[in-house]
């Protein structure tokens, strides 16, 4: 293919589904993962995607996640960018959280990440050797420095996350790849309103899922190329 291509994680709803149609916009060819294909059907119909490669997947388990980039290649026959915003973020106090919780935030908030960028690196440096500039997006979160009460397993999962980045971009360098870190502060998303009631948290606070998209975007392309391994807060101020 000519066209560049992206795989974005978590793009069922939200800031993934905004990602994949502000990417389809810039005419990369998309590889949409999450663990319902209806909704992933839904995301390539609202980005205009009809030739998306649609991959129900749980980026928990390596084999899966291994295997649906081996399914990228194979239909794409490259790879350019990755954007992992599959995410987990129930609020539980410590004493009140169950050990198979916690395993589970971590898993999909940072092992997960570690897992597609493990197998999707390759192809990403032979991205980079054919004169093309590839990136990793990892959607952190302000809680990774400002935790609500009942996030002690989300924010060090994304503090975790920042870590990573800071060493993947580190490492990235030699190879010619761009790792990027978005931390959004409170973004209009189902699952933040399963958090928050707009009581709680009034809409006018909150980030629209495109505003975040389109820091993605900017990073994907190449336009914040000078922010490789710094964490890019994004907050609503009014």
């Amino acid at each position: 293919m000519s066209q560049p291509v992206a795989l974005i994680t978590g793009a069922s709803r939200g800031i993934g589904r905004a990602t994949a149609i502000a990417l389809a916009k810039l005419g990369y060819g998309l590889a949409l993962v999450a663990r319902g294909r209806a909704d992933l059907e839904e995301t390539a119909r609202l980005a205009n995607a009809t030739d998306a490669l649609l991959l129900p997947a749980d980026v928990t388990d390596p084999t899966q996640v291994r295997n649906l980039i081996h399914e990228t290649i194979t239909r794409f026959g490259r790879l350019d960018a990755v954007v992992n915003i599959a995410g987990l973020a129930p609020v539980r106090r410590i004493e009140e959280m169950t050990v198979e919780e916690w395993r589970a935030v971590i898993d999909t908030n940072l092992s997960a990440v570690f897992y597609v960028t493990k197998y999707a690196w390759p192809h990403l440096r032979i991205s980079a050797a054919e004169g093309r500039q590839p990136a990793i997006v990892n959607v952190s979160s302000l809680a990774s420095r400002d935790p609500f009460p009942g996030f002690a397993a989300y924010g060090a999962a994304k503090a975790g996350l920042n870590i990573f980045d800071l060493v993947a971009a580190r490492e990235g360098q030699a190879d010619g790849i761009a790792v990027h870190t978005i931390a959004p502060g409170a973004v209009e998303t189902e699952m933040f309103r399963q958090l928050m009631t707009p009581a709680q948290y009034p809409p006018e606070k909150t980030l629209a899922p495109d505003e975040v998209a389109d820091v993605i975007a900017q990073c994907v392309t190449g336009q914040l190329r000078h922010t490789r391994g710094e964490v890019i807060y994004l907050h609503k101020t009014l």
